[in-house]
């Protein structure tokens, strides 16, 4: 099953925050949809699923800048 997360207008450190809370409440295996607009985004979320042990399945880009990640907890 896959979640989604909407992030768009925060800004540093709140996406990767957002993300860890939702992470936790769900089972392992499952999938988180995240958009985000913070250009740190580009290098917290893959740090944070690298640090956390959470697998970056996707990561996209829209044209209007809005950033698509998919992350499986694990």
């Amino acid at each position: 099953m896959t979640h989604d997360l909407d992030a768009t207008g925060l800004l540093c450190p709140l996406p990767v925050l957002k993300a860890r809370k939702r992470l936790q409440a769900l089972e392992v295996g499952a999938r988180l949809r995240m958009r985000a607009d913070d250009p740190a985004a580009v290098i917290d979320v893959p740090h944070f699923c690298a640090e956390s042990g959470h697998a970056l399945i996707e990561s996209t880009q829209e044209p209007d800048g809005v950033q698509i990640y998919l992350i499986e907890k694990r």
